[in-house]
């Protein structure tokens, strides 16, 4: 089936409650009856919460319905294929982003070492965390109105750092989850200690002092200095794609078995990305669906994977929370990077 790209609010079907049910309307308001078209619509799933949905008039538009979710945001169903196609394309762009990292990683390494708390090392600060603990970027809406918390809008207690130097994280996440990350590295303990210790300067642990004053680090210039080190196409969303694809490999690779059954494999598949979705903080289908690199999947089935021995000694060096710390990283990374060529 050929895509056509459509346009959202161009004439289409809508939806309007009846009972405990729905009815759907074409553009002039008339009843569906047409059993096709209403198959198409009821397969959507369309969340019954959504509001003032449009619906594509036609099966192969990119995109498909377009709801206001419970919190007023604007929701959009794509087409599969549209899906699958931009999937990929992002996947190879994070790849083309991972083996920027370590140029990357050594500048931060810099910028952390310096002294005081300017904008670089505040900044510094947000990116290592980001590679360390798969942190949602945040957003100071989703703050204020839900009380729930990303990296750029952590507040100060919401981490403590142990006598041996482990920074605990203890927040509520997306969609109400709470989350407790571990994390240990040297490079941190200093500036995280001297942000949540600060006087002045608000709630939030991210700021930066210039100009006597402390200035809030904000999610668009934590993805700015993300865009000044690895690409004007890169995003702090794009450490959580490429970290979940990484931890899918090694997951994959401990439980890969020679001349395993289509069933055995099936059921190591579900059980990396159930790991993987413990780490992220996300469900199971979104986390195959959104983070894994699905050429990830596709080689475990076709019996490749990064060196099992590798990935053994991997999560057996696993520290904190950390499936991939900073002594393992480079390795696992390399061998996946390989193996996607």
């Amino acid at each position: 089936m050929r895509l056509r790209k459509v346009k959202v609010g161009t004439p289409g079907l809508t939806r309007r409650r009846v009972g405990r049910g729905f009815v759907y309307l074409d553009a002039g308001g008339n009843r569906v009856t047409d059993e096709e078209v209403l198959t198409r619509c009821r397969d959507l799933l369309i969340p019954p919460a959504w509001t003032d949905v449009w619906i594509c008039p036609v099966p192969n538009g990119h995109i498909q319905a377009v709801g206001t979710d419970a919190a007023g945001r604007r929701q959009y169903l794509y087409h599969p294929a549209w899906r699958e196609s931009r999937d990929s394309a992002k996947h190879e762009r994070v790849v083309t982003l991972a083996r920027r990292l370590p140029s990357a990683r050594r500048r931060v390494t810099m910028d952390l070492s310096g002294s005081g708390m300017p904008r670089e090392r505040a900044l510094a600060v947000a990116f290592r965390l980001l590679d360390l603990g798969y942190f949602r970027i945040g957003g100071e809406g989703y703050a204020e109105i839900n009380g729930s918390f990303g990296l750029a809008t952590l507040r100060k207690d919401h981490v403590r750092i142990g006598r041996d130097g482990t920074l605990t994280f203890d927040y509520t996440a997306k969609s109400g989850q709470h989350r407790v990350l571990r994390l240990r590295d040297e490079d941190l303990i200093r500036p995280v200690s001297m942000l949540r210790r600060r006087r002045g300067g608000g709630e939030e642990l991210l700021a930066y002092r210039a100009g006597g004053q402390w200035h809030d680090i904000t999610s668009t210039d934590i993805n700015d200095y993300v865009k000044d080190l690895l690409g004007e196409d890169a995003s702090a969303k794009d450490f959580r794609t490429w970290h979940g694809t990484a931890l899918a490999a090694v997951e994959l690779a401990v439980r890969v078995e020679p001349g395993a059954s289509d069933r055995a494999r099936s059921r190591a598949v579900r059980e990396a990305v159930q790991v993987v979705a413990g780490y992220l903080g996300n469900t199971p289908a979104v986390c195959r669906a959104s983070y894994v690199d699905a050429r990830v999947v596709d080689l475990f089935e076709r019996g490749q994977t990064i060196d099992p021995a590798l990935a053994r000694r991997v999560v057996g060096r696993a520290d904190g929370d950390d499936l991939l710390p900073p002594d393992t990283r480079g390795a696992v990374e390399g061998a996946l990077l390989e193996l996607l060529g």
